[in-house]
């Protein structure tokens, strides 16, 4: 008769198990290991308990507050001979003795999060189990060592702002493994309404990636519940800070668990995707931030965007086309839908659209979007009409009529994200669209059940408007913009022009006029090109200009002889100052380390209550180190040495904030290799 094994104690070997589950960067002082991956513990048995072949236990592993096997948050298993990595098992990996090795596996599909692990009648240990995509047989399984390391245990990155001709890199720490952020994002996962309505049900869930990301997708943003991000796209910042100001997810996780789950205020699309990213990663989902330019926001699912504008060419409401949005993908299989449809999932924390009654949005494979499939889910035709929608401008009258304007915006442009190893821009544009008028993507609107892209219709062959910019915009100086119009025909053309400029914030809303000109007699001859002039003044825009930096411009013309208007829209991104950042000193984890920051004030004015801060991932313990200086001076240098104890060896981002009242929250960052 088999007899229980008497255990007097464990050793968990958390040192050993959590670097060979690449969880070591959590910390070593308690067990974190990915699921279908086995891992070892001691065993210290009374002498003479343990008899080959004779002496047994049982172990049970359970999760969440209510484990049941139905649910598969419960699981009992016994020794065997060997460990089956398909489903939980437990096998001896040492010689008889009163100090055996155990290896334990949990099932590649087991729940994610807290488990107790009942060894015999007496021993229990506690663990965390995360996705692994190391594992063939998870759902997350990438098989791509380069990309693992850029997609789950890279703490840093960039995220892509500015605009489609200009993308500009900011840094971002994602931080996914400092201190106490696992256990934040399994509170966020604690939080949410389906776990407090069901919680038996919620954790059964957390088995399937599609369920935990979309349930991410919710909770990032705090509109149905108590989730971390409250956004705001207008008026002040008042009770909060400004979505510029972070540079990076850990502050933003630790404050929301601090404050007993109330929102934190503020976030836009890039720091609600950012934040997303993070908790992904934290929980063991490859996931990458992407940045769509030229972004449209259909709210009627009509996949067409209908854009009015007055008889000067100034928009009439926001514009639904944002200068750029930002969302995230996350890698697996979709064996809820065709089999192809495995890889890269799009999803969304950033508010929108409701999706099932709640405001979240994905995840939807990104080879459906380029498919035109609209019936996979989740929000498929959301996402392709990101990328896709057709766009129609119209002229509201001053008598209520309405009139067709031939207008060149294309949404969807230079879909981008962080290279794979560098800090690169990777496009992947060809991921969520066939090339602009080839029979593929004519097919996948077909499939999407849309009409002929209505605007495809010929230009005026007559006149060609285009907006032309100088190549170097920086904020603070003056400078010329041209439109410029050419007269294809053999007839000579009368127009009229009108040329105007206001400052814009990256989704579409408009602000003050930075310059007008109407011209009203416009002459070309035939094959005659004409370029006028505006010039936009530092005096003028400075203080109209929202932290985006942005300037709308748009040129209307009227044909006097076939009364057809046209219209160009362009929007630049004026240029902040470039931070410098030197290092001093020989960078050594656990070694007190400077770094000499330098900004060169580009503005004609003072800059007053000037701070810079710094922060990354194991260099600054997660959270920002600021450093405060007085007012810097037009032309001057604001100055600063910022000290730093570095923690991990290794190639680390250090991401740097310069705020002040006339120029805030300009990023900079520097790539520092720290030595052992």
């Amino acid at each position: 008769m088999a007899q229980t094994m008497d255990i007097e104690r464990c050793n968990l070997e958390c040192e050993f198990n959590n670097a060979d589950h690449r969880t070591d960067l959590n910390g070593v002082d308690r067990l974190i290991v990915r699921r279908g991956q086995p891992f070892t513990i001691g065993l210290y048995l009374h002498p003479g308990s343990y008899q080959p072949g004779v002496s047994s236990f049982d172990c049970v592993a359970e999760t969440g507050p209510q484990p049941s096997e139905q649910y598969g948050t419960r699981a009992s298993f016994g020794l065997s001979a060997h460990i089956d990595t398909s489903r939980w098992s437990a096998a001896i990996s040492s010689p008889p003795g009163d100090i055996l090795t155990l290896s334990i596996c949990s099932a590649p599909d087991a729940p994610i999060g807290r488990y107790s692990l009942t060894l015999g009648p007496s021993q229990r240990i506690e663990f965390i189990l995360l996705f692994n995509p190391w594992c063939p047989g998870d759902a997350v399984y990438m098989d791509d060592e380069q990309g693992l390391a850029e997609y789950v245990l890279s703490q840093d990155g960039i995220i892509f702002r500015g605009n489609s001709k200009l993308p500009i890199a900011t840094p971002w720490n994602f931080g996914q493994f400092e201190s106490g952020i696992l256990d934040v994002c399994l509170r966020i996962l604690d939080m949410n309404p389906k776990y407090l309505r069901n919680p038996g049900k919620d954790c059964s869930g957390r088995r399937n990636p599609i369920y935990v990301s979309r349930v991410l997708s919710a909770m990032v943003n705090c509109n149905d519940d108590k989730g971390v991000l409250l956004g705001k796209w207008k008026g002040g910042y008042d009770g909060g800070v400004s979505p510029m100001y972070w540079g990076g997810s850990v502050e933003i996780l630790r404050n929301w668990n601090t404050q007993a789950c109330q929102p934190v205020r503020y976030g836009q699309c890039w720091v609600f995707a950012a934040v997303g990213c993070s908790i992904s990663r934290a929980l063991g989902i490859p996931c990458r931030l992407v940045t769509n330019y030229q972004s449209a926001h259909d709210s009627n699912s009509d996949l067409l965007i209908q854009r009015y504008i007055n008889e000067k060419g100034e928009p009439m409401g926001p514009e639904m086309i944002w200068n750029y949005h930002c969302w995230v993908e996350s890698w697996m299989t979709r064996p809820d839908l065709k089999s192809d449809y495995d890889g890269w999932q799009a999803s969304d924390p950033t508010p929108q659209e409701k999706s099932e009654g709640v405001y979240c949005c994905g995840p939807v494979p990104v080879k459906a979007i380029k498919e035109g499939e609209l019936m996979s889910k989740y929000d498929s035709p959301f996402v392709f009409a990101e990328v896709n929608a057709d766009v129609l401008t119209l002229i509201k009258n001053k008598d209520g009529s309405t009139t067709k304007v031939t207008s060149t915006t294309m949404v969807g442009q230079k879909i981008s994200t962080k290279s794979v190893g560098s800090d690169a821009r990777q496009d992947i544009t060809h991921l969520y669209k066939f090339p602009e008028g080839s029979d593929e993507e004519k097919e996948a609107f077909k499939k999407a059940n849309h009409q002929n892209k209505l605007l495809q219709q010929q230009q005026n062959q007559g006149l060609h408007l285009t907006i032309k910019v100088t190549s170097d915009m920086r904020k603070g100086c003056d400078f010329d913009v041209f439109a410029v119009v050419t007269n294809n025909t053999q007839n000579e053309k009368k127009c009229r022009l009108m040329f105007g400029s206001c400052a814009m914030s990256y989704n579409g809303v408009l602000g003050g006029n930075c310059g007008f000109k109407d011209l009203l007699n416009v002459e070309l001859a035939p094959g005659a090109e004409r370029r006028v002039p505006l010039r936009l003044n530092y005096n003028k825009y400075g203080d109209l200009l929202t932290e985006d930096n942005l300037i709308r411009l748009a040129v209307l013309l009227l044909d006097y002889t076939t009364k057809e208007q046209m219209l160009a829209v362009r929007t630049i991104v004026l240029v902040n100052p470039e931070i410098k950042v030197r290092i001093l000193g020989e960078p050594k984890e656990n070694r007190k380390l400077a770094a000499e920051i330098t900004l060169k004030n580009p503005l004609p004015e003072p800059l007053d209550n000037c701070c810079f801060s710094i922060e990354g991932a194991n260099l600054t313990a997660g959270g920002p180190i600021s450093e405060r200086l007085g007012s810097v001076g037009p032309g001057e240098d604001a100055k600063v040495k910022v000290y730093f104890t570095p923690t991990h060896s290794g190639l680390r981002k250090l991401v740097v904030d310069f705020d002040s009242n006339k120029l805030c929250h300009v990023k900079g960052y520097r790539n520092v290799i720290i030595g052992k």
